[in-house]
């Protein structure tokens, strides 16, 4: 089996756009995967057009290793974002295919389920009114439609810092957000890499009254001695990594001890096979893995498949039952949420067990989408200038 081409399509909504790619062989299985770029994805676009006449055109698709390497090292330059994205929509493609053309789901190629079920957390949910009251109420429907946990940056356009009246108004949101929820659920704290080490330590004290099941991205990614520092100084769980483009570049966090939870972009990080061998290194340190989730149903089953394979696997986050609820259409097979238990359960569906389809994703064209979390009113993921 070679390929013989790859065809793409782009989702657009109003905050982001969704890069499906199909990857085409000569036996007639089509593979698909898919990643979520902000701001970047004609970039994207022209990489993949390169890489399929460099490196894809012809390559064997049951050879994800030997095409990860080329794809990442045969250009010679040093892959980051965008490369390490193209590389995962073809990676997560070409284990659809083998799974297809082997009828069997592509957990079941990477070692077997150690789990029937993968809990999710919802995030995208608070697109209302910055209130308690408004918060309130989403959280709670949140809860009704089964999910167990949540995730929520209540900290507007804080930068570095939080002066004394937002950070108390960031306190009555999540005040009101975990009276919402009750005592059980869980309530990730996102920061966004938003704030300077003083600044993350004394929010996480402050917020420390509403168990926040973890502190997520609490500096800036770049400078791994001021998470220390946070780490050091807070007594919750500390999270980041979706913004690491390299399982290799995760290894002096790993050194550093400094994260409780690794937070790794299937999309961003070359795939589904090189999420794996990062969670098993994770696993060697003691640390869990929740990965990064804001794509559309291609990226939620590709996550997924690392999900029922790894045993340090956490939890997965998941958009589309609130922000742009309305893609899930585009994929045949969407992964769901169970709400009588708030878990996505194993599918026995061949390789990742959706399909793209096409027209119905001709409807979402690609947008100029805009997402800038220093702007008043991100949150609520509008279109600019919508009111």
């Amino acid at each position: 089996m070679r390929i013989t081409g790859i065809s793409t399509h782009v989702v657009g909504t109003p905050w982001r756009n969704l890069t499906y790619v199909q990857v085409h062989t000569d036996e007639g299985i089509t593979g698909v995967g898919e990643t979520r770029m902000l701001g970047h994805t004609d970039a994207l676009l022209g990489y993949l057009k390169e890489a399929e006449a460099n490196h894809i055109l012809g390559s064997d698709p049951f050879a994800v290793e030997d095409l990860v390497k080329r794809m990442k090292y045969g250009d010679y330059g040093r892959a980051g974002e965008i490369v390490m994205s193209g590389i995962a929509v073809i990676e997560m493609a070409c284990w659809d295919i083998k799974g297809k053309a082997l009828g069997v789901p592509v957990w079941q190629l990477l070692g077997g389920k150690v789990t029937d079920k993968v809990k999710a957390y919802a995030n995208g949910w608070y697109t209302t009114e910055r209130t308690p009251e408004a918060y309130h109420k989403a959280a709670q429907g949140v809860m009704e439609r089964g999910y167990r946990a949540l995730k929520i940056d209540p900290f507007g356009t804080g930068h570095f810092e939080l002066d004394h009246k937002d950070s108390l108004y960031a306190v009555s949101l999540i005040e009101a957000v975990r009276d919402a929820i009750g005592p059980e659920a869980e309530l990730m704290l996102e920061m966004h890499g938003r704030f300077s080490p003083a600044t993350a330590v004394r929010l996480a004290k402050e917020l420390a009254p509403f168990k926040p099941a973890w502190l997520e991205e609490p500096v800036p990614p770049e400078n791994l001695k001021a998470l220390e520092k946070v780490a050091a100084k807070v007594d919750m769980p500390v999270a980041t990594g979706e913004r690491i483009h390299d399982r290799i570049e995760f290894r002096e966090l790993f050194e550093s001890q400094a994260v409780d939870i690794i937070q790794p972009d299937v999309g961003h990080i070359g795939g589904i096979w090189e999420t794996r061998k990062l969670a098993a290194t994770a696993e060697t340190h003691y640390m869990l893995v929740a990965p990064h989730n804001v794509g559309g149903p291609v990226l939620t089953a590709a996550s997924l498949q690392v999900g029922f394979t790894s045993p340090n696997f956490k939890i997965l986050e998941h958009f589309n039952d609130f922000a742009d609820a309305e893609i899930k259409k585009v994929v045949k097979g969407a992964p769901q949420v169970n709400p009588e238990d708030g878990c996505f359960h194993l599918s026995d569906a061949p390789g990742l067990g959706v399909e793209l389809d096409v027209d119905a994703a001709a409807e979402f064209p690609q947008q100029q989408a805009r997402f800038d979390l220093w702007a008043d009113g991100w949150e609520q993921r509008k279109p600019k200038g919508a009111q």
